[in-house]
C-alpha cells in the first residue's frame, strides 16, 4: 500500500520505511504545508497532521508525534521534545537543555512515546499509541539514531546501552516508535482501505 508520510525529518522518514517493509512510503510533497504542532498531546498533532497530508494528496498518509518525558520533569519535554531548547534548536541543544534540568534532581526515569496516525483523504483516521521505557545516562554516548537517543539507555536493553549504540534492528525490536509501526502494520494487513475508524492502543 502506498502511504504518504507527513514528515520533513529525513530520520523519522527512513525509520518508519525499515519499521513498514510491506507499504510504499513516500515522502511528502514539497508544496504541501504541514499544520503546527500546538496539540496538547502527541495524539492530537499526530491525528492534525495525517489529516492534512491526506487531505491535501488525495491519498491514505501516516503521521508520527513522539517525543521524550522525563519524570523529575512532570513529563516534560513531551510534545516540546523537538523545541525544548527553543524553536529552531538542534537536537544536541534540546538533549543537554534536558540532561542539565535533570542533573538538579535525583530521579532519571524517562520514557519514549509515539503517537503514529493513519488517515484517509475520504475523512477515516486510526490512532496507534506506544511506549518505551528507560532512564537517562549521564552523558550522551553512541552516534546512531536520533533526537535524544545518545542519552537514552532503555529498560528493555540489560547491558546499558543507550538507544544511540543499539543496531539498528536492536533499536526498532524495543522503541516506542516500532512499537506503534508494528501495530499499524499489523492492523493495515487485517483491513481495507476506507474502513478506517478508532483508535489502538498500543504496550
Amino acid at each position: 500500500m502506498r502511504l504518504v508520510v507527513a514528515t520533513r525529518n529525513e530520520h523519522k522518514l527512513r525509520e518508519l520505511a525499515a519499521l513498514l517493509p510491506e507499504h510504499e512510503l513516500a515522502p511528502l510533497p514539497d508544496g504541501v504545508e504541514l499544520p503546527p504542532e500546538t496539540g496538547g498531546t502527541f495524539a492530537a498533532n499526530a491525528l492534525a497532521k495525517a489529516r492534512a497530508a491526506a487531505a491535501a494528496t488525495g491519498a491514505a498518509a501516516i503521521a508520527d508525534d513522539s517525543g521524550i518525558e522525563a519524570a523529575a520533569l512532570g513529563g516534560r519535554p513531551g510534545v516540546w521534545s523537538a523545541r525544548y531548547a527553543g524553536d529552531g534548536a538542534s537536537d544536541e541543544e534540546n538533549l543537554a537543555k534536558l540532561l542539565a534540568d535533570v542533573r538538579a534532581v535525583d530521579d532519571r526515569r524517562a520514557a519514549y512515546a509515539c503517537a503514529l496516525a493513519y488517515a484517509e483523504p475520504e475523512g477515516g483516521d486510526r490512532l496507534f499509541e506506544a511506549r518505551c521505557d528507560g532512564v537517562l545516562a549521564e552523558e550522551p554516548r553512541g552516534d546512531g539514531g536520533f533526537g535524544y537517543d545518545p542519552a537514552f539507555v532503555p529498560v528493555d536493553i540489560s547491558d546499558g546501552r543507550t538507544m544511540a549504540e543499539l543496531e539498528p534492528y536492536e533499536k526498532d525490536a524495543i522503541s516506542h516508535r516500532g512499537r506503534a509501526a508494528r501495530a499499524l502494520g499489523d492492523w493495515l494487513r487485517t483491513v481495507r482501505p476506507g474502513t478506517a475508524a478508532g483508535r489502538e492502543v498500543g504496550p
